[in-house]
């Protein structure tokens, strides 16, 4: 079994990011969330609130978004093509994809795939998170949850802090863009 991060790992760039970006070129009054958003990163970075309470605080421009799977819809349509060629090449139904990402967000892309998703879990209407963002320790509590019989044959990320899930894996590969390197 193979499992991968998703974000710069299989996919070319931030997929939360991209598709905050494509929501607010889309609807230019979503910026209205910005002073709450940067309220979050100064709460987070003075330590008065913790990691998924910042990221609640980023979601809220979610809150703004009519229709949010017509415009996760869209938003895939648009960036499919950002999924790298090394990954479809040797793409197998039994991959997993383990990400911080929202589950929501990634789920219409690993459906299309084909392939299994652990992901972060969060409200997609409110931003609420529903718990502990898919980071860290908390990718190896979650693989070990829905697959405890199983053993990563080959795991790839492009971060360090997924230290923890190569320690639980045979082979971990690290990425830089297209640069596929044993991790040491």
């Amino acid at each position: 079994m193979n499992v991968y991060d998703f974000d710069k790992t299989i996919y070319d760039g931030d997929s939360t990011l991209d598709f905050y970006v494509f929501s607010i070129k889309k609807d230019l009054s979503l910026l209205r969330y910005l002073p709450k958003q940067f309220l979050g990163i100064v709460f987070y970075y003075l330590k008065i609130i913790n990691k998924e309470r910042y990221k609640e605080f980023f979601f809220s421009f979610l809150k703004g978004i009519g229709n949010i799977d017509e415009e996760i819809k869209q938003f895939w349509k648009e960036n499919r093509e950002k999924i790298k060629d090394w990954y479809l090449n040797q793409k197998n139904k039994n991959d997993i994809v383990i990400s911080a990402s929202p589950e929501w967000l990634l789920k219409p892309i690993t459906n299309e795939l084909g392939i299994h998703l652990i992901a972060t879990k969060v409200n997609k209407k409110t931003g609420e998170f529903n718990g502990l963002n898919c980071y860290g320790e908390e990718k190896v509590k979650r693989f070990k949850e829905k697959f405890p019989n199983e053993e990563i044959e080959n795991f790839y990320s492009d971060h360090y802090s997924d230290i923890p899930m190569s320690l639980i894996s045979k082979n971990s590969w690290i990425i830089r863009g297209n640069i596929i390197r044993e991790w040491k």
